[in-house]
């Protein structure tokens, strides 16, 4: 039991410190690919991948199963990064970075709903009070505090919506079917639910645009490690860890990209953003306190 705690644990870092790191790839190709065109090309490299290294096909249970794996891409894969894009054209990313990361107080609320799981104490309360004061450290350091309703609201949404899927994830796994296969499941719905929005979005990818080893190399990040990789290792994480205490590992996620920022980017370190650093981990510690105790309860082999 203790060791697979532990893999759980480190599915959700690994995935953490790869998701941390792509703004870096993202930003690269935003100079070639619109951000939807970025989203269709990870996905479907990623999609292609999973088919590589699992070729066996999942096959058709019952639409009460399918009915989870459609909303799970839908949400998950689709309108999630739609609207953290859409709401990056209206307010600033620091914002949006901020906001995002409230992704697991609604994943609680959520976890209470759907899944039955009794309320976390107040440990879970305190840690993301806590890490909502380091990460706005970190992510206000180098911009101003700007109210931008239309934006901010979105990026809500965006977090609400990966809460959601967090919970359909959690749902998923009581199927007890293999993880790459549910993903790619997921991912196919996901690629499914983008076209519409290629086709009103302008999307105009030509074969020019893969001239450049750089873009090339960035792409395959961000299929490959970032989408086929990362979408199996968090969906893992969740089926062991349960939905609630594997995206509390969200508030990392602008620590990685701090400490990336200045050692790819020569962004400055400064004691403030060191502070935020400190203060998000202390509540990523506290939050994850109530589960310590219930890591060999039924609650967690169930939840």
């Amino acid at each position: 039991m203790k060791n697979k705690i532990t893999k759980g644990h480190i599915a959700a870092f690994i995935t953490i410190m790869i998701w941390g790191t792509t703004f870096i790839s993202t930003k690269i190709l935003l100079d070639v690919f619109t951000p939807i065109e970025i989203l269709f090309i990870r996905f479907l490299l990623g999609y292609i991948i999973l088919w590589i290294i699992y070729p066996r096909r999942l096959s058709f249970q019952n639409f009460h199963q399918e009915k989870y794996f459609i909303l799970a891409g839908l949400s998950g894969i689709t309108l999630y990064y739609l609207f953290e894009n859409i709401a990056l054209t209206y307010t600033l990313a620091s914002n949006v970075g901020v906001i995002i990361s409230i992704a697991p107080f609604f994943t609680v609320i959520f976890a209470c709903l759907f899944l039955k799981q009794k309320r976390p104490q107040f440990h879970f309360f305190i840690g993301f009070i806590i890490a909502m004061v380091g990460i706005s450290l970190m992510s206000f350091t180098q911009s101003s505090i700007q109210i931008n309703p239309l934006g901010d609201i979105l990026a809500i949404v965006a977090a609400i919506i990966w809460a959601g899927y967090s919970t359909l994830t959690k749902k998923i796994s009581q199927f007890n079917l293999n993880t790459i296969q549910t993903t790619r499941r997921t991912f196919f719905y996901g690629l499914i639910f983008m076209i519409p929005v290629l086709l009103t979005m302008n999307f105009q990818v030509n074969l020019s645009q893969f001239n450049n080893l750089t873009i090339i190399a960035n792409l395959i990040f961000l299929g490959v490690g970032a989408s086929a990789l990362c979408f199996v290792t968090w969906n893992t994480a969740v089926k062991i860890l349960g939905s609630v205490k594997t995206s509390v590992y969200i508030y990392i996620v602008p620590v990685i990209t701090a400490i990336t920022s200045t050692l790819i980017l020569k962004e400055s370190m400064t004691w403030i953003t060191i502070t935020g650093i400190i203060l998000t981990l202390i509540g990523l510690f506290l939050s994850e306190q109530h589960y310590k105790k219930t890591e060999d309860s039924i609650y967690e082999l169930t939840e």
